[in-house]
């Protein structure tokens, strides 16, 4: 079923929430508003993607009027060393939103995967350009099934919780929830927002992970994150690595 727009700006007037029925990239649409000068807080979101970005250039699979496939713009004052944090912020603000509209308590795997029964229903991609971020946001709602070999990592709201779900409701959550968490991060820096993704997600420590970076694959226990909010891992042979990208998975 389409998605019901108005319903979700009737929520926040004079905020500017464009939807389209299909859009290559909700990142690319949104970059070239915040290039004209935009608000903070504009939203573009799509039925469809037919080119969805996800972290290294992957394609994010958007099955139509089944998820939430938006992009944000957003600008804090906030000086370069606590971006790292803003993706996390964002990853605190959906599982606060999915909390609320479903009653599902989601796991957070470093830095941008929001995880339910073990799986992957949502992610995250920020990309940054001086004090202007985009937040993309792909969030599997609706979906009964994936295609192959999709269907080995990923979920949706409704496999796991068993029942349809309103995307208008989510939608004007994850809103307001990033707003609350934005203003955390630009208002007291990023610390508050990594000692709450250290209390939500099993990955920060003790965790057994392999971690894919610069074309190497370490394995190792997590050992929480630094100061800037990049995970830190202890390999077998002691050595504490800083993780700046690179996908983790338990090992």
């Amino acid at each position: 079923m389409k998605l019901d727009i108005d319903r979700v700006r009737f929520q926040f007037p004079g905020r500017r929430i464009d939807w389209h029925e299909t859009v290559g990239s909700t990142m690319l649409e949104a970059g070239r508003l915040a290039a004209a000068g935009c608000e903070s807080g504009t939203v573009v979101g799509a039925e469809e993607q037919t080119a969805g970005q996800g972290r290294y250039g992957r394609h994010w699979h958007s099955e139509p009027y089944a998820g939430l496939y938006q992009s944000i713009v957003l600008r804090y004052s906030l000086p370069a060393s606590a971006m790292p944090a803003l993706t996390l912020a964002l990853g605190l603000a959906v599982a606060e939103a999915i909390l609320k509209a479903t009653d599902l308590v989601c796991d957070l795997r470093w830095p941008n995967d929001l995880l339910l029964s073990g799986k992957k229903c949502c992610g995250i991609l920020t990309q940054a350009d001086g004090s202007t971020a985009i937040a993309g946001i792909g969030l599997n709602v609706n979906h009964a099934s994936f295609p192959a070999p999709v269907c080995e990592v990923a979920t949706s709201l409704r496999i796991v919780g068993g029942r349809v779900y309103s995307r208008e409701q989510l939608l004007v959550h994850i809103l307001r929830s990033v707003d609350a968490y934005g203003a955390l991060l630009d208002e007291q820096g990023a610390q508050p927002i990594i000692e709450m993704f250290s209390r939500a997600s099993s990955y920060v420590a003790g965790r057994r992970v392999t971690v894919e970076q610069d074309g190497v694959v370490l394995e190792g226990v997590t050992d929480g994150l630094n100061a800037a909010g990049f995970l830190i891992l202890r390999e077998d042979n002691g050595k504490r690595t800083v993780i700046l990208a690179g996908g983790v998975r338990p090992a």
